[in-house]
């Protein structure tokens, strides 16, 4: 795995820049999750145009790309979250300035599919980034979810254990945390930003995909290298990847898999489209334990300076 770079740590008053690098938002929502981070002590800034609409897109790809690179450009914005997911960011990843985001060294915040933007930039441009909530819940935002990120975002102290679910698979294991959601993780194969796996740990999540699509997936994974030389695989919500006309289940879908890698694994880690979206760093080491069902980061995901 290409070396890691680490964002530069938010101080008190940081100014965190909005963006919408895929889906239209709604600007209630945005300003309603505004005023939750400006009342934990942060200053916001979001571009007049985050609103716009094109279709299923927040403005046309120009649009897009530009809002990206002025937050990594501006000196006065110290850090970036995506206001919402929504397909959008694989129109512009082959036009993004990775020396830019490089340069800036600002946190980037996202998850669905900004997955893809958080697999570019650990990619292209060799930066740490952010899985963890966005604004898309407005004021309905998990206060606890935003607590923990605005923790990692700040350099705070490490939590004893980030994430903890259901042992699945026995066992413990350390290294990088790669992932995101699993539909953009697969997406990523055969581009210039592809997801790098070997000796990682692999958390993925999914919303809305049947049983059958997500064994699909995880079976390219499979073949495409991604999954064989893992240290440890976990798995956040899954819980409407249902599927009512064959009575099949997700839980099963994962549990054959994990047991055929034979590696430590973990199930009904809280993190992805729920309420409590746990935050977690991109590319830093963690451990994984697959007989507590737990994940502990070794690290911090930013750099702390005095």
């Amino acid at each position: 795995m290409s070396p890691l770079s680490k964002p530069r740590a938010l101080r008190p008053g940081a100014r965190i820049g909005i963006a919408a690098p895929g889906g239209p938002v709604d600007p209630e929502r945005v300003a309603a999750g505004c005023r939750l981070l400006e009342q934990a002590g942060f200053r916001t800034f979001r571009r007049p145009d985050l609103v716009a609409r094109r279709g299923y897109l927040a403005g046309d790809d120009q649009r897009r790309i530009d809002e990206l690179e002025q937050l990594w450009s501006d000196p006065e914005i110290d850090a970036i979250v995506c206001a919402r997911g929504g397909y959008g960011c694989d129109r512009i990843l082959a036009r993004l300035d990775p020396a830019l985001a490089r340069e800036a060294r600002k946190p980037l915040v996202g998850y669905s599919d900004a997955t893809a933007l958080l697999l570019w930039q650990r990619r292209a441009a060799g930066l740490a980034g952010f899985h963890g909530p966005m604004l898309e819940r407005g004021a309905d935002l998990d206060p606890g979810s935003l607590a923990a990120l605005l923790g990692w975002l700040t350099g705070a102290p490490l939590p004893e254990v980030a994430l903890r679910g259901c042992g699945a698979f026995p066992g413990e294991a350390s290294g990088p945390l790669v992932g995101g959601s699993l539909t953009l993780v697969v997406a990523s194969l055969g581009t210039p930003w592809e997801i790098e796996t070997q000796g990682c740990v692999l958390l993925l999540e999914e919303v809305n995909e049947r049983p059958y699509r997500v064994d699909r997936m995880l079976q390219q994974l499979q073949a495409a290298g991604k999954l064989g030389g893992l240290a440890g695989i976990g798995f956040g919500d899954l819980a409407s990847c249902t599927d009512d006309r064959y009575g099949s289940c997700v839980e099963d879908v994962v549990r054959e898999r994990v047991a055929a890698l034979g590696i430590p694994a973990v199930t009904g880690l809280p993190f992805g489209h729920v309420p409590v979206n746990t935050p977690w760093p991109v590319g830093v080491r963690a451990t994984i334990d697959g007989s507590r069902g737990e994940v502990r980061i070794l690290e911090r995901g930013v750099e702390v300076t005095s």
